[in-house]
Protein backbone atom coordinates (compact mmCIF):
# COMPACT_ATOMS: atom_id res chain seq x y z
CA UNK A 1 0.00 0.00 0.00
CA UNK A 2 1.33 3.43 -0.95
CA UNK A 3 1.49 5.56 2.21
CA UNK A 4 3.36 8.55 0.79
CA UNK A 5 1.67 11.90 1.20
CA UNK A 6 0.44 13.86 -1.77
CA UNK A 7 1.58 17.45 -2.25
CA UNK A 8 -1.86 18.70 -1.25
CA UNK A 9 -1.82 16.64 1.94
CA UNK A 10 1.60 18.08 2.79
CA UNK A 11 0.16 21.56 2.39
CA UNK A 12 -2.75 20.86 4.75
CA UNK A 13 -0.39 19.34 7.32
CA UNK A 14 1.74 22.49 7.02
CA UNK A 15 -1.29 24.64 7.71
CA UNK A 16 -2.22 22.54 10.75
CA UNK A 17 1.35 22.60 12.12
CA UNK A 18 1.58 26.38 11.80
CA UNK A 19 -1.71 26.86 13.63
CA UNK A 20 -0.69 24.50 16.44
CA UNK A 21 2.59 26.41 16.75
CA UNK A 22 0.58 29.63 17.05
CA UNK A 23 -1.51 28.13 19.87
CA UNK A 24 1.63 26.95 21.66
CA UNK A 25 3.17 30.42 21.56
CA UNK A 26 -0.15 31.96 22.61
CA UNK A 27 -0.09 29.94 25.82
CA UNK A 28 3.33 31.18 26.93
CA UNK A 29 2.70 34.77 27.98
CA UNK A 30 0.39 36.86 30.19
CA UNK A 31 -1.95 39.56 28.97
CA UNK A 32 -0.28 42.61 27.48
CA UNK A 33 -1.53 45.94 28.76
CA UNK A 34 -3.31 48.03 27.88
CA UNK A 35 -4.76 46.41 24.74
CA UNK A 36 -5.16 42.77 25.76
CA UNK A 37 -6.28 43.68 29.25
CA UNK A 38 -8.87 46.09 27.87
CA UNK A 39 -10.32 43.93 25.09
CA UNK A 40 -10.12 40.68 27.03
CA UNK A 41 -11.92 42.14 30.02
CA UNK A 42 -14.72 43.51 27.84
CA UNK A 43 -15.37 39.97 26.63
CA UNK A 44 -15.31 38.58 30.19
CA UNK A 45 -17.67 41.29 31.42
CA UNK A 46 -20.06 40.57 28.56
CA UNK A 47 -20.18 36.91 29.60
CA UNK A 48 -20.53 37.71 33.31
CA UNK A 49 -23.18 40.40 32.89
CA UNK A 50 -25.20 38.64 30.22
CA UNK A 51 -25.46 41.95 28.32
CA UNK A 52 -24.51 41.00 24.76
CA UNK A 53 -25.64 44.32 23.30
CA UNK A 54 -23.36 46.80 25.08
CA UNK A 55 -19.58 46.24 25.26
CA UNK A 56 -18.46 47.57 28.64
CA UNK A 57 -15.09 48.48 30.11
CA UNK A 58 -15.24 48.65 33.91
CA UNK A 59 -19.02 48.57 33.62
CA UNK A 60 -19.05 51.63 31.31
CA UNK A 61 -20.17 51.43 27.66
CA UNK A 62 -17.20 51.12 25.33
CA UNK A 63 -18.11 51.97 21.74
CA UNK A 64 -14.71 52.43 20.14
CA UNK A 65 -15.33 49.31 18.03
CA UNK A 66 -18.28 47.05 17.12
CA UNK A 67 -18.86 43.93 19.27
CA UNK A 68 -17.78 41.01 17.03
CA UNK A 69 -14.53 40.41 18.96
CA UNK A 70 -16.28 40.55 22.33
CA UNK A 71 -19.05 38.16 21.28
CA UNK A 72 -16.50 35.57 20.20
CA UNK A 73 -14.41 36.12 23.34
CA UNK A 74 -17.43 35.63 25.58
CA UNK A 75 -18.35 32.41 23.79
CA UNK A 76 -14.78 31.13 24.02
CA UNK A 77 -14.54 31.99 27.73
CA UNK A 78 -17.85 30.23 28.37
CA UNK A 79 -16.51 27.13 26.62
CA UNK A 80 -12.90 26.97 27.79
CA UNK A 81 -12.92 28.96 31.04
CA UNK A 82 -11.55 32.37 31.93
CA UNK A 83 -7.92 32.27 30.80
CA UNK A 84 -5.63 33.96 28.29
CA UNK A 85 -5.64 31.13 25.76
CA UNK A 86 -9.43 31.15 25.54
CA UNK A 87 -9.22 34.83 24.56
CA UNK A 88 -6.41 34.21 22.09
CA UNK A 89 -8.33 31.50 20.31
CA UNK A 90 -10.39 34.27 18.69
CA UNK A 91 -7.56 36.02 16.78
CA UNK A 92 -5.82 32.65 16.29
CA UNK A 93 -8.83 31.19 14.49
CA UNK A 94 -8.91 34.23 12.22
CA UNK A 95 -5.17 33.94 11.63
CA UNK A 96 -5.75 30.34 10.62
CA UNK A 97 -8.50 31.43 8.24
CA UNK A 98 -6.15 34.03 6.73
CA UNK A 99 -3.51 31.43 5.79
CA UNK A 100 -6.14 28.96 4.57
CA UNK A 101 -7.63 31.62 2.28
CA UNK A 102 -4.12 32.46 1.04
CA UNK A 103 -3.38 28.79 0.34
CA UNK A 104 -6.64 28.08 -1.51
CA UNK A 105 -6.29 31.23 -3.59
CA UNK A 106 -2.59 30.88 -4.37
CA UNK A 107 -2.80 27.25 -5.48
CA UNK A 108 -5.62 28.22 -7.86
CA UNK A 109 -3.77 31.08 -9.54
CA UNK A 110 -0.17 29.77 -9.32
CA UNK A 111 0.90 26.30 -8.17
CA UNK A 112 0.79 23.98 -5.17
CA UNK A 113 4.45 24.56 -4.30
CA UNK A 114 4.19 28.35 -4.50
CA UNK A 115 0.99 28.30 -2.44
CA UNK A 116 2.64 26.22 0.28
CA UNK A 117 5.69 28.46 0.26
CA UNK A 118 3.51 31.56 0.62
CA UNK A 119 1.74 29.96 3.58
CA UNK A 120 5.07 29.09 5.21
CA UNK A 121 6.34 32.61 4.70
CA UNK A 122 3.26 34.18 6.26
CA UNK A 123 2.89 31.45 8.89
CA UNK A 124 6.44 31.82 10.24
CA UNK A 125 6.36 35.61 10.24
CA UNK A 126 5.65 37.89 13.18
CA UNK A 127 2.40 38.80 11.42
CA UNK A 128 1.04 35.33 12.13
CA UNK A 129 2.98 34.14 15.19
CA UNK A 130 2.53 37.38 17.17
CA UNK A 131 -0.30 39.24 15.42
CA UNK A 132 -2.29 36.02 15.19
CA UNK A 133 -2.45 35.67 18.97
CA UNK A 134 -2.74 39.32 19.98
CA UNK A 135 -6.10 40.12 21.57
CA UNK A 136 -7.49 43.05 19.63
CA UNK A 137 -9.52 43.71 16.48
CA UNK A 138 -6.67 43.87 13.97
CA UNK A 139 -6.30 40.22 12.94
CA UNK A 140 -10.07 39.83 12.73
CA UNK A 141 -10.65 42.72 10.36
CA UNK A 142 -7.48 41.93 8.38
CA UNK A 143 -8.71 38.40 7.76
CA UNK A 144 -12.16 39.44 6.56
CA UNK A 145 -10.70 42.18 4.36
CA UNK A 146 -8.46 39.56 2.75
CA UNK A 147 -11.29 37.07 2.31
CA UNK A 148 -13.46 39.78 0.75
CA UNK A 149 -10.71 40.75 -1.72
CA UNK A 150 -10.10 37.12 -2.73
CA UNK A 151 -13.82 36.42 -3.15
CA UNK A 152 -14.56 39.48 -5.25
CA UNK A 153 -11.42 39.03 -7.36
CA UNK A 154 -12.24 35.40 -8.17
CA UNK A 155 -15.82 36.40 -8.85
CA UNK A 156 -14.76 39.01 -11.42
CA UNK A 157 -12.20 36.67 -13.04
CA UNK A 158 -14.80 33.93 -13.54
CA UNK A 159 -15.95 35.22 -16.94
CA UNK A 160 -17.85 37.98 -18.67
CA UNK A 161 -20.11 38.21 -15.65
CA UNK A 162 -19.06 37.85 -11.99
CA UNK A 163 -19.65 34.54 -10.26
CA UNK A 164 -22.70 35.26 -8.07
CA UNK A 165 -21.85 32.82 -5.27
CA UNK A 166 -18.32 34.14 -4.83
CA UNK A 167 -19.57 37.72 -4.95
CA UNK A 168 -22.12 36.98 -2.23
CA UNK A 169 -19.34 35.48 -0.12
CA UNK A 170 -17.50 38.77 -0.60
CA UNK A 171 -20.48 40.72 0.71
CA UNK A 172 -20.63 38.41 3.76
CA UNK A 173 -16.91 38.94 4.41
CA UNK A 174 -17.40 42.72 4.23
CA UNK A 175 -20.23 42.46 6.75
CA UNK A 176 -18.04 40.53 9.18
CA UNK A 177 -15.23 43.02 8.57
CA UNK A 178 -17.55 45.88 9.48
CA UNK A 179 -18.65 44.08 12.65
CA UNK A 180 -14.97 43.55 13.45
CA UNK A 181 -13.72 47.11 13.22
CA UNK A 182 -16.18 49.38 11.48
CA UNK A 183 -16.07 51.07 8.10
CA UNK A 184 -12.63 49.86 6.99
CA UNK A 185 -14.17 46.40 6.68
CA UNK A 186 -16.02 47.77 3.65
CA UNK A 187 -13.78 50.64 2.54
CA UNK A 188 -10.53 48.72 2.09
CA UNK A 189 -11.84 45.78 0.04
CA UNK A 190 -13.82 48.31 -1.99
CA UNK A 191 -10.75 50.49 -2.55
CA UNK A 192 -8.56 47.59 -3.70
CA UNK A 193 -11.17 46.05 -5.99
CA UNK A 194 -12.16 49.44 -7.44
CA UNK A 195 -8.57 50.31 -8.44
CA UNK A 196 -7.92 46.78 -9.71
CA UNK A 197 -11.05 46.73 -11.89
CA UNK A 198 -10.05 50.04 -13.45
CA UNK A 199 -6.47 48.84 -13.97
CA UNK A 200 -7.56 45.58 -15.61
CA UNK A 201 -10.43 47.19 -17.55
CA UNK A 202 -13.10 45.03 -15.96
CA UNK A 203 -15.13 47.76 -14.31
CA UNK A 204 -18.22 47.23 -16.46
CA UNK A 205 -18.67 43.85 -14.75
CA UNK A 206 -19.73 45.71 -11.62
CA UNK A 207 -23.16 46.13 -13.18
CA UNK A 208 -23.66 42.37 -13.08
CA UNK A 209 -22.87 41.84 -9.41
CA UNK A 210 -25.74 40.26 -7.43
CA UNK A 211 -26.36 43.57 -5.72
CA UNK A 212 -29.81 42.72 -4.38
CA UNK A 213 -28.94 39.47 -2.66
CA UNK A 214 -25.42 40.61 -1.77
CA UNK A 215 -26.57 43.75 -0.01
CA UNK A 216 -29.38 41.81 1.67
CA UNK A 217 -26.83 39.37 3.11
CA UNK A 218 -24.62 42.28 4.16
CA UNK A 219 -27.51 44.05 5.88
CA UNK A 220 -28.75 40.91 7.62
CA UNK A 221 -25.30 40.30 9.16
CA UNK A 222 -23.85 43.76 9.76
CA UNK A 223 -26.76 46.05 10.53
CA UNK A 224 -28.91 44.53 13.33
CA UNK A 225 -26.48 45.35 16.14
CA UNK A 226 -25.96 48.91 14.91
CA UNK A 227 -29.70 49.51 14.62
CA UNK A 228 -30.58 48.13 18.06
CA UNK A 229 -27.61 49.80 19.77
CA UNK A 230 -28.41 53.13 18.13
CA UNK A 231 -31.98 52.92 19.39
CA UNK A 232 -30.73 52.45 22.94
CA UNK A 233 -27.83 54.93 22.66
CA UNK A 234 -28.82 57.74 20.23
CA UNK A 235 -25.33 59.24 20.24
CA UNK A 236 -23.68 55.96 19.16
CA UNK A 237 -23.27 56.63 15.42
CA UNK A 238 -21.75 60.05 15.94
CA UNK A 239 -19.35 58.71 18.55
CA UNK A 240 -18.25 55.53 16.75
CA UNK A 241 -18.17 56.62 13.13
CA UNK A 242 -17.40 60.34 13.38
CA UNK A 243 -15.38 60.44 16.60
CA UNK A 244 -13.59 57.10 16.65
CA UNK A 245 -13.12 56.50 12.93
CA UNK A 246 -13.34 59.61 10.77
CA UNK A 247 -11.74 61.95 13.33
CA UNK A 248 -9.02 59.46 14.20
CA UNK A 249 -8.17 59.21 10.52
CA UNK A 250 -8.08 62.93 9.84
CA UNK A 251 -6.99 64.52 13.14
CA UNK A 252 -3.43 65.00 14.38
CA UNK A 253 -4.25 64.96 18.10
CA UNK A 254 -4.49 61.24 18.79
CA UNK A 255 -1.83 58.96 20.23
CA UNK A 256 0.98 57.25 18.31
CA UNK A 257 2.03 59.92 15.80
CA UNK A 258 4.50 58.37 13.36
CA UNK A 259 6.33 59.48 10.19
CA UNK A 260 5.02 58.62 6.71
CA UNK A 261 7.47 55.72 6.28
CA UNK A 262 6.33 53.95 9.46
CA UNK A 263 4.42 51.23 7.61
CA UNK A 264 7.25 50.56 5.20
CA UNK A 265 9.40 49.65 8.18
CA UNK A 266 6.48 47.71 9.68
CA UNK A 267 6.23 45.57 6.55
CA UNK A 268 9.90 44.66 6.84
CA UNK A 269 9.53 43.65 10.48
CA UNK A 270 6.24 41.82 10.11
CA UNK A 271 7.26 39.79 7.05
CA UNK A 272 11.01 39.57 7.62
CA UNK A 273 12.95 38.46 5.60
CA UNK A 274 10.42 37.41 2.99
CA UNK A 275 9.43 40.96 2.10
CA UNK A 276 12.78 41.44 0.36
CA UNK A 277 11.92 38.69 -2.14
CA UNK A 278 8.70 40.54 -2.95
CA UNK A 279 10.71 43.71 -3.57
CA UNK A 280 13.14 41.77 -5.73
CA UNK A 281 10.20 40.50 -7.76
CA UNK A 282 8.99 44.08 -8.19
CA UNK A 283 12.46 45.04 -9.44
CA UNK A 284 12.39 42.19 -11.97
CA UNK A 285 8.94 43.18 -13.21
CA UNK A 286 10.05 46.79 -13.62
CA UNK A 287 13.13 45.70 -15.61
CA UNK A 288 10.97 43.54 -17.85
CA UNK A 289 8.49 46.36 -18.41
CA UNK A 290 11.32 48.74 -19.34
CA UNK A 291 12.89 46.18 -21.68
CA UNK A 292 16.12 46.11 -19.67
CA UNK A 293 15.83 42.37 -18.99
CA UNK A 294 14.32 39.59 -21.11
CA UNK A 295 10.88 38.37 -20.15
CA UNK A 296 10.52 34.94 -18.59
CA UNK A 297 7.58 32.56 -18.41
CA UNK A 298 4.98 34.05 -16.03
CA UNK A 299 4.36 32.29 -12.73
CA UNK A 300 0.96 33.92 -12.41
CA UNK A 301 -1.41 35.67 -14.82
CA UNK A 302 -0.94 39.46 -15.07
CA UNK A 303 -4.34 40.37 -13.52
CA UNK A 304 -3.36 38.53 -10.36
CA UNK A 305 0.04 40.24 -10.26
CA UNK A 306 -1.68 43.60 -10.44
CA UNK A 307 -4.22 42.60 -7.76
CA UNK A 308 -1.48 41.74 -5.27
CA UNK A 309 0.51 44.92 -5.84
CA UNK A 310 -2.61 47.12 -5.75
CA UNK A 311 -3.66 45.29 -2.57
CA UNK A 312 -0.34 46.07 -0.89
CA UNK A 313 0.09 49.59 -2.26
CA UNK A 314 -3.43 50.96 -1.80
CA UNK A 315 -3.86 49.81 1.81
CA UNK A 316 -0.35 50.87 2.81
CA UNK A 317 -0.96 54.32 1.37
CA UNK A 318 -4.39 54.51 3.01
CA UNK A 319 -2.95 53.94 6.48
CA UNK A 320 0.15 56.08 5.88
CA UNK A 321 -1.93 59.25 5.46
CA UNK A 322 -3.14 59.68 9.09
CA UNK A 323 -0.81 61.09 11.71
CA UNK A 324 -1.67 58.31 14.19
CA UNK A 325 -0.28 54.89 13.21
CA UNK A 326 -0.19 51.47 14.88
CA UNK A 327 1.63 48.39 13.59
CA UNK A 328 -1.47 46.19 13.60
CA UNK A 329 -3.29 48.40 11.11
CA UNK A 330 -1.12 47.12 8.26
CA UNK A 331 -2.01 43.43 8.74
CA UNK A 332 -4.59 43.41 5.87
CA UNK A 333 -1.83 43.63 3.22
CA UNK A 334 0.00 40.51 4.35
CA UNK A 335 -1.70 37.78 2.26
CA UNK A 336 -1.02 39.62 -1.00
CA UNK A 337 2.53 40.47 0.06
CA UNK A 338 3.27 36.87 1.12
CA UNK A 339 2.19 35.55 -2.29
CA UNK A 340 4.43 38.10 -4.02
CA UNK A 341 7.29 37.04 -1.74
CA UNK A 342 6.76 33.38 -2.64
CA UNK A 343 6.86 34.24 -6.33
CA UNK A 344 9.99 36.31 -5.78
CA UNK A 345 11.67 33.37 -4.03
CA UNK A 346 10.73 31.10 -6.93
CA UNK A 347 12.56 33.40 -9.34
CA UNK A 348 15.58 34.16 -7.16
CA UNK A 349 16.23 31.01 -5.13
CA UNK A 350 14.24 27.94 -6.17
CA UNK A 351 16.82 26.83 -8.77
CA UNK A 352 19.68 26.77 -6.25
CA UNK A 353 20.80 23.49 -4.74
CA UNK A 354 20.83 24.89 -1.21
CA UNK A 355 17.48 26.70 -1.51
CA UNK A 356 15.60 24.20 0.66
CA UNK A 357 18.09 24.43 3.51
CA UNK A 358 18.20 28.23 3.34
CA UNK A 359 14.40 28.42 3.37
CA UNK A 360 14.14 26.06 6.34
CA UNK A 361 16.81 28.01 8.19
CA UNK A 362 15.01 31.30 7.68
CA UNK A 363 11.72 29.77 8.85
CA UNK A 364 13.40 28.49 12.01
CA UNK A 365 15.03 31.88 12.58
CA UNK A 366 11.64 33.56 12.47
CA UNK A 367 10.13 31.00 14.82
CA UNK A 368 13.04 31.56 17.20
CA UNK A 369 12.46 35.33 17.15
CA UNK A 370 8.77 34.84 17.90
CA UNK A 371 9.57 32.39 20.71
CA UNK A 372 12.04 34.84 22.25
CA UNK A 373 9.45 37.60 22.18
CA UNK A 374 6.67 35.62 23.85
CA UNK A 375 8.92 34.13 26.54
CA UNK A 376 10.63 37.41 27.44
CA UNK A 377 7.76 39.86 27.22
CA UNK A 378 6.23 38.80 30.55
CA UNK A 379 9.36 39.66 32.50
CA UNK A 380 9.94 42.91 30.63
CA UNK A 381 6.38 44.14 31.30
CA UNK A 382 6.10 42.76 34.85
CA UNK A 383 5.98 46.12 36.63
CA UNK A 384 3.27 47.46 34.34
CA UNK A 385 0.91 44.53 34.89
CA UNK A 386 -1.21 43.71 37.96
CA UNK A 387 -1.36 39.92 37.72
CA UNK A 388 0.34 39.47 41.11
CA UNK A 389 -1.96 42.05 42.72
CA UNK A 390 -5.00 40.38 41.14
CA UNK A 391 -4.10 37.01 42.66
CA UNK A 392 -3.67 38.47 46.14
CA UNK A 393 -6.95 40.36 45.82
CA UNK A 394 -8.86 37.39 44.41
CA UNK A 395 -7.99 35.17 47.35
CA UNK A 396 -8.60 37.79 50.08
CA UNK A 397 -11.60 39.78 48.85
CA UNK A 398 -15.29 38.93 48.93
CA UNK A 399 -17.51 39.30 45.86
CA UNK A 400 -19.31 42.25 47.48
CA UNK A 401 -16.08 44.13 48.32
CA UNK A 402 -15.31 47.39 46.52
CA UNK A 403 -11.97 48.05 44.82
CA UNK A 404 -10.76 51.64 44.39
CA UNK A 405 -8.01 52.66 41.95
CA UNK A 406 -6.29 55.94 41.13
CA UNK A 407 -3.48 57.46 39.10
CA UNK A 408 -3.64 54.68 36.49
CA UNK A 409 -6.16 52.08 35.40
CA UNK A 410 -5.08 48.41 35.90
CA UNK A 411 -6.55 46.97 32.71
CA UNK A 412 -5.69 43.34 33.47
CA UNK A 413 -6.73 43.26 37.15
CA UNK A 414 -10.49 42.66 36.68
CA UNK A 415 -9.80 39.79 34.26
CA UNK A 416 -7.27 37.99 36.44
CA UNK A 417 -9.16 38.51 39.70
CA UNK A 418 -12.54 37.96 37.95
CA UNK A 419 -14.13 40.78 39.91
CA UNK A 420 -17.92 40.91 40.08
CA UNK A 421 -18.18 44.68 40.47
CA UNK A 422 -16.63 47.55 38.49
CA UNK A 423 -13.62 49.25 40.04
CA UNK A 424 -14.22 52.72 41.49
CA UNK A 425 -11.80 55.03 39.71
CA UNK A 426 -10.72 58.11 41.66
CA UNK A 427 -9.70 61.17 39.65
CA UNK A 428 -10.55 64.86 39.30
CA UNK A 429 -12.87 64.09 36.40
CA UNK A 430 -14.19 67.58 35.66
CA UNK A 431 -10.64 68.88 35.34
CA UNK A 432 -9.52 65.89 33.23
CA UNK A 433 -12.29 66.46 30.72
CA UNK A 434 -10.71 69.80 29.88
CA UNK A 435 -7.08 68.70 29.93
CA UNK A 436 -6.53 65.02 29.19
CA UNK A 437 -5.71 63.73 25.73
CA UNK A 438 -6.28 60.33 24.15
CA UNK A 439 -5.84 57.91 27.06
CA UNK A 440 -7.46 55.65 29.64
CA UNK A 441 -9.20 58.53 31.44
CA UNK A 442 -10.95 59.56 28.23
CA UNK A 443 -12.02 55.98 27.55
CA UNK A 444 -13.78 55.91 30.91
CA UNK A 445 -15.45 59.31 31.06
CA UNK A 446 -16.62 59.13 27.45
CA UNK A 447 -18.15 55.75 28.26
CA UNK A 448 -19.81 57.30 31.32
CA UNK A 449 -21.58 59.77 29.02
CA UNK A 450 -23.63 56.86 27.65
CA UNK A 451 -24.85 55.56 31.04
CA UNK A 452 -25.49 57.87 34.00
CA UNK A 453 -26.01 54.99 36.41
CA UNK A 454 -22.76 53.26 35.48
CA UNK A 455 -20.98 56.63 35.69
CA UNK A 456 -21.07 56.35 39.48
CA UNK A 457 -17.87 54.32 39.33
CA UNK A 458 -16.00 57.54 38.47
CA UNK A 459 -15.57 59.44 41.73
CA UNK A 460 -13.42 62.08 43.36
CA UNK A 461 -10.25 61.19 45.33
CA UNK A 462 -11.84 62.69 48.47
CA UNK A 463 -13.94 59.53 48.96
CA UNK A 464 -10.84 57.45 49.65
CA UNK A 465 -10.60 58.66 53.24
CA UNK A 466 -14.22 57.72 53.90
CA UNK A 467 -13.80 54.33 52.22
CA UNK A 468 -10.89 53.48 54.53
CA UNK A 469 -13.20 53.54 57.55
CA UNK A 470 -15.55 50.96 55.99
CA UNK A 471 -14.75 47.24 56.02
CA UNK A 472 -14.61 45.40 52.71
CA UNK A 473 -12.77 48.04 50.67
CA UNK A 474 -9.51 47.76 48.74
CA UNK A 475 -7.28 50.29 47.02
CA UNK A 476 -4.92 49.53 44.13
CA UNK A 477 -2.28 52.02 43.03
CA UNK A 478 1.09 52.11 41.37
CA UNK A 479 4.11 51.73 43.64
CA UNK A 480 5.02 55.19 44.91
CA UNK A 481 1.47 56.50 44.98
CA UNK A 482 1.14 58.21 48.39
CA UNK A 483 -2.62 58.68 48.41
CA UNK A 484 -3.38 55.71 50.67
CA UNK A 485 -0.08 55.83 52.53
CA UNK A 486 -1.08 59.19 53.99
CA UNK A 487 -4.36 57.83 55.38
CA UNK A 488 -4.23 55.91 58.67
CA UNK A 489 -7.28 53.77 57.86
CA UNK A 490 -5.60 52.11 54.88
CA UNK A 491 -3.06 49.34 55.49
CA UNK A 492 -0.65 47.90 52.94
CA UNK A 493 -1.86 44.36 52.23
CA UNK A 494 0.40 43.26 49.36
CA UNK A 495 3.29 44.83 47.50
CA UNK A 496 3.53 43.67 43.91
CA UNK A 497 6.17 44.18 41.26
CA UNK A 498 4.85 47.55 40.18
CA UNK A 499 1.58 48.03 42.06
CA UNK A 500 0.47 48.01 45.69
CA UNK A 501 -2.73 46.65 47.27
CA UNK A 502 -4.18 48.32 50.36
CA UNK A 503 -7.01 47.14 52.60
CA UNK A 504 -9.37 49.28 54.64
CA UNK A 505 -8.10 48.38 58.06
CA UNK A 506 -8.75 50.82 60.91
CA UNK A 507 -9.55 49.33 64.33
CA UNK A 508 -12.99 50.92 64.12
CA UNK A 509 -13.67 49.28 60.77
CA UNK A 510 -12.48 45.90 62.02
CA UNK A 511 -14.67 46.12 65.14
CA UNK A 512 -17.70 47.02 63.08
CA UNK A 513 -17.22 44.27 60.54
CA UNK A 514 -20.14 41.93 60.12
CA UNK A 515 -20.13 38.31 58.97
CA UNK A 516 -20.26 38.18 55.21
CA UNK A 517 -19.98 35.72 52.36
CA UNK A 518 -16.80 33.62 52.20
CA UNK A 519 -13.62 35.21 50.94
CA UNK A 520 -12.41 34.54 47.45
CA UNK A 521 -13.18 35.66 43.91
CA UNK A 522 -13.27 33.21 40.98
CA UNK A 523 -9.76 34.29 39.98
CA UNK A 524 -8.18 32.89 43.16
CA UNK A 525 -5.88 29.98 42.36
CA UNK A 526 -5.30 29.00 46.00
CA UNK A 527 -7.10 25.64 46.60
CA UNK A 528 -7.71 26.66 50.20
CA UNK A 529 -10.09 29.37 49.04
CA UNK A 530 -12.19 27.08 46.88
Amino acid sequence: MNTSLTERQKSWLTLAALWLLLLLLASLRPLAVPDEGRYGEIGRWMLQSGDWLTPRLNGLPFFHKPPYLYWLEAMSLATFGVNELALRLVPALHGGLMIIALYLSARTISSESIARRAVLMLGTSLTFLIGGQYINHDMLVATWIGVAIWCFAFAFMAGDKPDATLARMGFVACALGMLSKGLIGIALPGLVIFIWLLWTRQFKKVLYLPWLTGLALFAAIALPWFVVAQQKYPQLFDYMFIGQQFNRYTAATYNNPQPWWFYLLSLVLLLFPWVFFALNQLRRQARHALGVAPKSAPLMAPPWWSLCWIWVGAITLFFSIPNSKLVGYILPVMPGLALLAALGWERAMAHRASAGKIFAGLCLLNIGIALAIVTQVGGVTRTGRTQDIAQALACAARPSDTVYVSDAYPYDLPFYAQTRKPLVVLEHWAQLREQVGDGWQRELFEGADFDEQAARVLQSPVVLAQAGAVPGNWFVARTGNTMAAGLSDWQLFFQGAGWALYQSGSPLAAAGAKPAEPKGLPGCKDPGHR
